[in-house]
C-alpha cells in the first residue's frame, strides 16, 4: 500500500509540475503579446502624431496662401475702373479659387487618407497575425 501511495504522489507531483510549466508557458506568451501591442500601440501613437503634424501643417500653408490671395484680389479691386471690369476680375477670381479649393481639399484627403493607412496597416496586419495563430 505503502508502494502504491508513492505512485499516486509521484503521479500527481507529476501532473503538478507539467501544469506549473504550462502556466509558465502560456504567462511567457501572453508578456510576449503584451509587450508587442504595447510597442504596436506606441507605434501607432507615434505615426497619428506625425500624421497630424503634417496634416496641421499643410492645412496652415493652405490657409496662408488663401489669405495672401484674398490680400491680392483686395489690392486688384481697389484698381477696378468699370463695372465690367469689376464682373470679369470677380468671375475669373472665383473660377480661379474654385480650381484651387479643389486642388487644396484633395491634397487634404490624400494626407489624411496616407495618414489613416500609416496608422492602420501595422494595426491589421498585427491583428489578422493574431487570429491566425490563434486558429494553428
Amino acid at each position: 500500500m505503502t508502494e502504491a501511495k508513492t505512485k499516486t504522489t509521484d503521479g500527481f507531483q507529476e501532473i503538478a509540475e507539467k501544469g506549473v510549466a504550462q502556466t509558465k508557458a502560456n504567462l511567457d506568451k501572453a508578456r510576449a503579446a503584451n509587450e508587442e501591442g504595447t510597442d504596436l500601440l506606441k507605434n501607432s501613437f507615434e505615426t497619428a502624431a506625425k500624421g497630424a503634424t503634417a496634416y496641421h501643417l499643410k492645412f496652415l500653408e493652405i490657409a496662408r496662401a488663401n489669405t495672401n490671395t484674398a490680400f491680392d484680389y483686395a489690392h486688384e479691386m481697389l484698381a477696378v475702373k468699370s463695372v465690367p471690369e469689376f464682373v470679369e476680375l470677380s468671375t475669373a477670381h472665383a473660377r480661379k479659387q474654385l480650381e484651387v479649393m479643389t486642388a487644396q481639399t484633395k491634397e487634404l484627403a490624400a494626407l489624411a487618407q496616407k495618414m489613416t493607412t500609416e496608422i492602420t496597416e501595422p494595426l491589421k496586419t498585427s491583428i489578422a497575425k493574431t487570429f491566425n495563430n490563434s486558429a494553428a
